[in-house]
């Protein structure tokens, strides 16, 4: 496959989903309670080896045309994935260990060019999101009272406890199995 034209960045700034629904996922932050973080993690992997085991359509991107539209394949959406988790794990442990930590940017499109998602094995990219998401499932169920209010900054100013970082991060991994499961529906319609 031939390296993909890498998407428009997004700068959006998603923090706004821990106050309000999301209107493309539906996603609602205060529908789990922080005990559910890990049970949540642990479910979505379960959801992405099923996404990734599409067959051809898998490293297939949605037809462009619509602004909507996922902007990347299943398979590029699950590495992405696995990353994000192997990426909040680190941010995790020193929100832990760190008096408000800041989190350096970190550029999801360069990720994913250096990475080369799109060429990626779908079976090792499920196995290791299943990995990634369980290791990152437990440091959920380990967090104590006190430890859902550690705090951090990102870059861009905005601030999270434990736990507005767990249900930031849930919106993300049901997001892009939206995304996927959007993009599927449109390559289906295209044939």
């Amino acid at each position: 496959m031939a390296d993909p034209v890498v998407p428009e960045p997004d700068h959006k700034d998603w923090t706004w989903t821990l106050d309000r629904s999301c209107s493309e996922c539906g996603y609602e932050a205060n529908n789990y309670d922080r005990s559910e973080i890990g049970a949540k993690i642990r479910a979505s992997a379960a959801t992405w080896r099923g996404l990734l085991s599409g067959g051809d359509i898998v490293s297939k991107r949605p037809p462009d045309g619509d602004p909507n539209s996922p902007v990347w394949s299943a398979l590029e959406y699950g590495a992405h994935v696995r990353d994000v988790y192997e990426l909040f794990a680190d941010r995790f442990d020193k929100m832990l260990k760190k008096k408000n930590p800041k989190f350096r940017d970190w550029d999801q499109n360069k990720a994913a060019v250096k990475g080369k998602y799109h060429k990626q094995d779908p079976d090792q990219v499920a196995y290791g999101l299943a990995v990634a998401a369980g290791a990152m499932a437990d440091r959920f169920d380990k967090v104590s009272d006190d430890g859902w209010a550690r705090t951090a900054e990102r870059s861009d100013g905005a601030s999270f406890t434990v736990e507005s970082f767990g249900r930031y991060l849930l919106h993300d991994i049901e997001h892009h199995i939206h995304d996927v499961q959007q993009g599927y529906e449109q390559l289906r319609k295209k044939k």
